[in-house]
């Protein structure tokens, strides 16, 4: 399977409900209010993304991403 790059993607807003996003590179990109319900974030690189006010993550999803380091969440806070 090739890795997606979606590297600093502009997705606010997007429907990504279920969506196979394993090992892709989303660093950057902006997740704000995004619906990501269901989504395989398994070794996603989410370096720096802008998750806030995304809908539908759980911990768990979150917990598999390779990296959240300076990711804005869900709830605003910046991941360290």
């Amino acid at each position: 399977m090739k890795e997606v790059n979606l590297s600093h993607a502009r997705l606010k807003g997007a429907c990504m409900r279920g969506a196979q996003l394993r090992g892709a590179t989303l660093s950057g990109a902006d997740l704000e209010e995004a619906d990501l319900e269901g989504a395989i974030l398994f070794e996603a690189d989410l370096t720096g993304a802008n998750l806030n006010k995304a809908v539908g993550t759980s911990n768990e999803q979150l917990n598999q991403a390779k990296s959240l380091q300076g990711a804005t969440m869900p709830d605003g806070l910046i991941h360290s």
